[in-house]
């Protein structure tokens, strides 16, 4: 009996270790489990195709361009196999469209674009430089005239070029095969040239009137400038078959959002006038004031964006600078206007617009793919907000700084010295002193005063020599508004 309780006890005794035993095995087998399925999710995410998504909701500006530029280099990093520009815009600068549509038919990675709304003007450009065009049932595109800010058509000289820009774009695309017809091969224009053309419009009897071609969404189907139309992201991703994808979206951040509207040409003509503006207020009354205060944070917020986002060089800001010392120059060592001048207006004006100027701009001018006159946007703007400024401050000059206001109190000096108060100026007989004695009032040392006849002058001590005050000095010669004077014979 006592055997049977002991083995008994035995056997219950080893029970737990073998409970034990059995759940490390089904543990490890569990996470071996665990550890294949994670391997091939990874294996199956990384065979994911990658799809960078950025949008294009605003008037095309140079943020755009930037923007475009950023999320392109972006999605090169990352392994991009495609990229989807969501557009609804009316339109913008065509010289950022144009560096727009450089930079999309340069991409090395597939460039789609999704309208989900309009792609008017400056847009239609860079739609058609996309691989891809989707299009949202409402949407539409076209209207790719060149008009001026009041939203008038633009000479022909300016259409012409549009119209050739549009084709070159469209023919860039090349020529797909339409049909085989009995053993010949008959090819098409991906992107019809003459369409895109007609989006610029032609002369419709006069100079002033444009017959324009805007598609909608169907119409863009039918004559092959769209691929499709899709109603969300998904459904352009399963028309374009892209199955199991992974989609990263880019969000503009507060950043970019505050460099684009301090890059925006309005913003920047109003730094020009409080540049312009607040030198010109400062050399009316001199002195670290306002004026001069207002001209350095115009000269901070125009430049710093360019400078930041790699615009603006470091020839254009020294170029600036050299211009403000040339006018220093000419307003307080050379009074007058001459060449200084005349070099340092030059070298400002250049300056401000130079590096609003992207300097890639230069190497498509010399390519022959831009125009000379999408260059002279930011000179203009220079320009006409300088002489704005300009205007603008001589009027509240006129209207502020004459005559008694409260403005023109706080910043202009307007003390009165005179004789009463026991202010005098510098006789006009000075000449009339020679031979004279007066008595030092002010030690010369070797510049000082002297009290002649009951009235102060500055004098100096002809010898340079040290003459306390009391000593009776005599006047030896009057030259530069100065009285020159000795000790009188017999001082010590």
């Amino acid at each position: 009996m006592a055997v049977s309780r002991i083995a008994a006890a035995g056997r219950n005794a080893s029970q737990p270790f073998v409970t034990i035993t059995a759940m490390k095995r089904k543990f490890l087998s569990l996470l071996l489990a665990l550890c294949a399925v994670a391997a091939l999710r990874a294996g199956d995410s990384s065979s994911r195709p990658l799809i960078y998504m950025f949008p294009i909701r605003e008037p095309i500006m140079p943020s755009v361009e930037r923007l475009t530029a950023k999320c392109l280099a972006e999605a090169r990093e990352m392994g991009a196999d495609a990229v989807l520009i969501q557009m609804n815009t009316y339109g913008g600068l065509v010289d950022a469209a144009d560096s727009v549509r450089t930079a999309l038919l340069g991409s090395p990675i597939p460039v789609w674009v999704w309208i989900d709304n309009q792609a008017a003007s400056a847009g239609a450009l860079i739609a058609l430089a996309a691989d891809s065009i989707y299009m949202r049932p409402g949407a539409s595109i076209g209207a790719a005239s060149v008009v001026d800010q009041s939203g008038r058509p633009m000479p022909d000289k300016f259409q012409s070029f549009m119209r050739a820009t549009m084709r070159a774009t469209a023919e860039s695309h090349g020529k797909v095969i339409e049909r085989i017809d009995g053993g010949d091969t008959v090819w098409r224009w991906h992107r019809d040239p003459l369409v895109a053309e007609a989006m610029v419009g032609r002369s419709a009897g006069d100079s002033t009137t444009l017959r324009v071609l805007t598609l909608t969404a169907d119409e863009a189907v039918q004559r092959h400038f769209s691929e499709g139309s899709a109603s969300s992201v998904a459904e352009v991703l399963q028309r374009a078959g892209v199955e199991n994808y992974t989609l990263y979206v880019y969000e503009p951040t507060t950043l970019d959002r505050v460099l684009g509207w301090l890059m925006n040409p309005v913003a920047q003509g109003i730094f020009i006038m409080l540049i312009v503006g607040g030198i010109y207020f400062e050399l009316q009354t001199p002195g670290i004031g306002f004026p001069l205060v207002a001209a350095v944070l115009g000269a901070v917020l125009y430049f710093a964006p360019l400078y930041l986002e790699g615009v603006a060089q470091n020839w254009e800001l020294l170029l600036f600078v050299v211009g403000l010392l040339l006018l220093a120059v000419e307003i307080f060592v050379l009074p007058g206007f001459g060449i200084a001048g005349v070099a340092g207006i030059a070298a400002v004006v250049t300056g401000l617009a130079f590096a609003a100027i992207d300097n890639e701009l230069f190497r498509h001018v010399t390519s022959g793919e831009v125009s000379v006159a999408w260059g002279v946007r930011p000179f203009a703007v220079v320009i006409v907000s300088s002489v704005t400024a300009f205007v603008a401050a001589l009027w509240l000059g006129r209207r502020f700084l004459t005559g008694f206001s409260p403005l023109r109190e706080r910043i202009v000096l307007t003390t009165r010295m005179t004789p009463e108060q026991g202010y005098v100026g510098q006789q006009p007989s000075l000449p009339d002193l020679i031979g004279r004695t007066g008595t030092v009032t002010a030690v010369l040392r070797p510049s000082g005063k002297v009290l002649v006849d009951g009235t102060y002058y500055e004098a100096i001590a002809e010898d340079g020599l040290y003459i306390e005050r009391g000593a009776v000095v005599e006047i030896v010669r009057a030259e530069g508004g100065l009285l020159y004077c000795r000790r009188a014979a017999g001082q010590a």
